[in-house]
């Protein structure tokens, strides 16, 4: 320790004031003889030099984060980013992950974690760097968060959030259309390619009816202003009714195919709940079509007294859960959507799911018909309108008179390619079907009559 001194320090403090006062002065004196003698350049880039040296720079870049996922919706920017980077991979990239499905055309080739790309937008450089990195999820274990980091001049933020971005989204929507593949969703089994060949050409059906769906679906995918204007989501809700066999997931393929729209199927059965049912729909994306087959029996939503009755069943999922799906504020996020329905019994589904904004489109799939057997014959034996089978017109008369899918007569159909082979089995069974369904006809005759005779007898009895 040493010792304190009072006496000391008013003369210490008096002589630290009057050093700090000669430097000061010394220092305005330098300055102002160099303010005199030294030309402004100079004395600038002397004072850049001392900055350098004696302040911390502050980075010139500034990084974009862009995540695979924004909540349970999948990110825009992240999927374009993915298409369009497929275009720029160099050879200075030492690390690439290579796929292929069966529907690709070509192989597709994506830059590997933590490799970067360098791209170039109306003379800015941009970096691109693919990120993986583990995240916890809630004791469960831990998944992984896939991002991509954009890296370019701070100054270029306006210019490339305004435009590079936006031309970003546009290029890769042009690339998917060019070599887009359909694919086919569902919640537990995931994503396969949809390689379904049917189309509004190969479908056995009424030609005005194709006509009356396919000016629909234009309308739909052209009208996204007008859906705007008038307030309403951008989606279309179609119900597809009639017997077993008579086309329903053909034409939802069709649709798939004419729209290049993925077709994601929902099993309302596996849908433990309503907000189960919400985390689809938010998981599903634009210009997809949404399939719920069989509505009337998969889940007890025929009337709104059942919902209680839900409630102690395997799945709680309401009516008034599955119509804020269909057309409530849940229903809104995303666009151009449609949402298919199925059913055999049209009769059995609540009124309220029926009306328009939820099914807005009823279609009958009906048995064959005269025009439904030409172009089966067409697809399955080359047979055209312009050179009919002599068979042909005894055909279409006998399928005219009886309740016959379009399943079956193209199963009879695929029995043979010898045209003439093929049509006499077709005649065959066509004939034994109409036999059958006249004899149960009697039947049924018989059986009323002879309820009624029973009737009168114990009325008289009486």
């Amino acid at each position: 320790m040493f010792p304190l001194n009072f006496k000391d320090m008013p003369t210490t403090a008096s002589s630290l004031f009057s050093a700090y006062a000669s430097i000061a002065a010394f220092l305005m004196l330098v300055r102002s003889i160099a303010d005199q003698l030294i030309p402004h350049e100079l004395r600038s880039y002397l004072y850049s030099i001392l900055h350098h040296f004696f302040y911390t720079p502050r980075s010139s870049d500034m990084t974009l984060i862009i995540d695979e996922k924004c909540g349970y919706m999948s990110n825009q920017v992240y999927e374009a980013a993915e298409v369009y980077l497929q275009t720029k991979i160099s050879e200075s990239n030492e690390r690439l992950r290579v796929s292929k499905t069966p529907g690709q055309k070509t192989l597709s080739i994506n830059i590997d974690r933590d490799q970067e790309i360098i791209d170039f937008f109306d003379g800015i450089r941009l970096k691109w760097c693919y990120v993986c990195a583990e995240e916890k999820n809630n004791g469960s274990g831990n998944d992984e968060k896939h991002q991509f980091e954009l890296t370019f001049l701070k100054k270029h933020r306006a210019k490339v959030i305004d435009s590079y971005l936006p031309y970003l989204l546009a290029r890769a929507n042009a690339i998917r259309e060019e070599e887009k593949v359909l694919k086919l969703d569902s919640q537990h089994s995931g994503s396969i390619d949809l390689e379904h060949p049917s189309t509004f050409d190969t479908l056995a059906m009424d030609p005005e009816l194709k006509r009356m769906i396919i000016e629909d679906l234009d309308r739909f995918v052209r009208r996204k202003e007008f859906y705007k204007k008038v307030g309403k989501a951008w989606k279309r809700g179609y119900l597809l009714y009639g017997p077993p066999g008579t086309g329903k997931s053909s034409l939802i393929a069709a649709m798939a195919n004419y729209l290049k729209f993925d077709v994601y199927d929902l099993e309302l059965t596996s849908v433990y709940d309503n907000s189960e049912l919400r985390r689809i729909m938010l998981s599903t994306s634009n210009r997809s079509i949404l399939v719920i087959e069989d509505i009337d029996c998969s889940v007890d939503i025929q009337n709104r007294e059942s919902e209680e009755e839900n409630e102690q069943s395997n799945t709680r999922i309401t009516l008034s859960g599955l119509l804020n799906f269909i057309d409530g504020l849940w229903s809104s996020c995303g666009d151009e959507r449609i949402i298919v329905f199925t059913t055999n019994n049209k009769d059995k589904i609540d009124p309220a799911l029926l009306r328009p904004g939820r099914m807005d489109v009823h279609i009958h799939m009906s048995y064959c018909t005269a025009r439904g057997f030409r172009v089966l014959a067409s697809n399955y034996l080359g047979i055209h309108e312009s050179n009919p089978h002599r068979l042909c017109g005894e055909i279409e008369e006998l399928i005219e008179s009886t309740e016959v899918s379009p399943a079956e007569v193209a199963e009879e159909l695929m029995k043979s390619d010898d045209a003439d082979v093929a049509l006499e089995g077709l005649v065959n069974f066509l004939e034994r079907k109409k036999s059958e369904s006249g004899k149960m006809k009697d039947e049924e005759a018989n059986g009323i009559e002879i309820e009624d005779t029973n009737e009168d007898a114990e009325k008289k009895q009486a």
